[in-house]
C-alpha cells in the first residue's frame, strides 16, 4: 500500500488545480479515498461564485483515480470534480463481499451513497467508466433525485448473455454483431475468472508483477508517456491490484464471465427516471458493443438519450483521446447548469 501510495502521488503531481485528497469515513467505518479538485484561478468569495453541480468520476475495474490524470484539470476548470476510489479498490477499504450478485451490487451502491452523504453533495453530474457505469446505472436507479445527468463511458455489463442455438424473431439465427476481438489481457483474465479472483495471476506473480502488468497492459504505457518515461502507470495499476482481493470478489460475483453480467443492465434500464438525462460515450476501437447504446435508446424513448462514439479510441476513451473526451464531457456539464 505504501507503494501505491507513493506511485499515486507522482501521478498527482502533474494536476494543476487545487486538489483535496483524503479518505471519506462512512457510518461502518469503511474508508473510500478521496479526490476534490476546484479551478485555483477562480477568486471569487464563495458566496458571490455562481454553484455549479459537481462532476463525480467512477472508475472501472481494476483501476483507481490515478487514471483520470488527463481529464482532472480540464474538468474541474468550470466545476468542481470528485474522483473516488471504488469500495474494494485502490487505496479504499477493503472489506469481505457475498458471494450473491444482487448483494455485491447492492454493497457497492450503499458505499456510493454513504460516500455522498458523507461529502455533502447534494445532487451531482455522475460519470462512470466500465464497471463504475454498471455501478453508476446502479446508483442512479436506486437514488435518482441525486443524479442531474448520467454519463456512462464504455459500459460494462449491459447486454445480456446471448444463448446458443436461439434464433431471432425474424428465424433467421442469432444475430452477429462485428466489433473489435478481446484484446488480449481481456483474454487472459477471462481465462482464470472461472477458477480465481480476476486478478490473483498479478499477485501469484510476487516480484514479477510489474512486468507480468506491462506484458498484458503495453497500452498503458503508451497512453501515458507523454508524461512519464518511465513504468509509472503500469505499476500504479500493479500496485492498486496487488493488494489483498476485494472489490475484485465482488466483481466476480456479478459476473458469469468478464463479458457477462449475471445481472444485465440492459434489464433495469428502464428504471431510470425519463426526467434524467443519459449520455454514453463509446470508443470506435473498443471491445464494449456500442449497439448498446442504441438498444438503451429505444427502451428510453421519448427521454434525453444519446451515444457519442470518440474517434480512435479503445475502451479506456479517456485516455486514448482525453482532449475530444474532455471536450464531450464539459459540453455535457455545461447543459446541466
Amino acid at each position: 500500500m505504501s507503494l501505491l501510495k507513493s506511485t499515486e502521488a507522482k501521478i498527482l503531481s502533474c494536476i494543476q488545480n487545487e486538489v483535496w485528497s483524503r479518505f471519506v469515513t462512512l457510518p461502518n467505518q469503511d474508508r473510500i479515498w478521496t479526490l476534490t479538485l476546484t479551478n485555483k484561478t477562480t477568486h471569487k468569495p464563495l458566496e458571490q461564485a455562481p454553484k455549479k453541480t459537481p462532476l463525480v468520476m467512477v472508475h472501472g475495474f481494476g483501476g483507481g483515480v490515478g487514471l483520470w490524470i488527463r481529464n482532472l484539470d480540464a474538468l474541474s476548470h468550470s466545476r468542481p470534480v470528485y474522483a473516488f476510489d471504488l469500495l474494494g479498490f485502490g487505496r479504499s477499504s477493503r472489506p469481505p463481499f457475498p458471494p450473491d450478485a444482487s448483494l455485491a451490487e447492492e454493497q457497492f451502491v450503499n458505499s456510493m451513497e454513504r460516500w455522498r452523504e458523507s461529502v455533502g453533495l447534494e445532487n451531482m453530474i455522475l460519470l462512470g467508466h466500465s464497471l463504475g457505469g454498471y455501478l453508476a446505472t446502479s446508483y442512479a436507479i436506486q437514488h435518482p433525485s441525486r443524479v442531474s445527468h448520467l454519463i456512462l463511458v464504455d459500459p460494462w455489463g449491459f447486454p445480456e448473455h446471448p444463448q446458443p442455438g436461439v434464433e431471432t424473431p425474424a428465424g433467421r439465427g442469432p444475430e452477429v454483431v462485428k466489433r473489435p476481438p478481446l484484446p488480449r489481457w481481456v483474454k487472459a483474465v477471462a481465462l482464470i475468472v472461472s477458477l480465481f479472483n480476476p486478478l490473483a495471476v498479478i499477485r501469484a506473480a510476487g516480484p514479477w508483477g510489474p512486468g507480468l502488468v506491462n506484458r498484458l497492459r503495453p497500452d498503458f504505457k503508451r497512453k501515458f508517456e507523454d508524461l512519464f518515461d518511465d513504468d509509472t502507470m503500469t505499476e500504479y495499476i500493479y500496485h492498486c491490484n496487488a493488494q489483498t482481493p476485494s472489490g475484485e470478489v465482488g466483481f466476480r460475483a456479478m459476473s458469469e464471465s468478464l463479458g457477462w453480467a449475471k445481472r444485465p443492465m440492459l434489464q433495469r434500464v428502464h428504471l431510470l427516471p425519463p426526467s434524467m438525462p443519459l449520455t454514453m460515450l463509446y470508443g470506435s476501437h473498443s471491445w464494449v458493443d456500442s449497439a448498446t447504446g442504441d438498444k438503451v435508446a429505444q427502451i428510453r424513448v421519448q427521454t434525453v438519450t444519446r451515444t457519442v462514439m470518440i474517434d480512435d479510441a479503445s475502451h479506456h476513451v479517456y485516455a486514448d483521446q482525453p482532449m475530444e473526451f474532455n471536450r464531450v464531457v464539459q459540453n455535457i456539464c455545461n447543459d446541466v447548469d
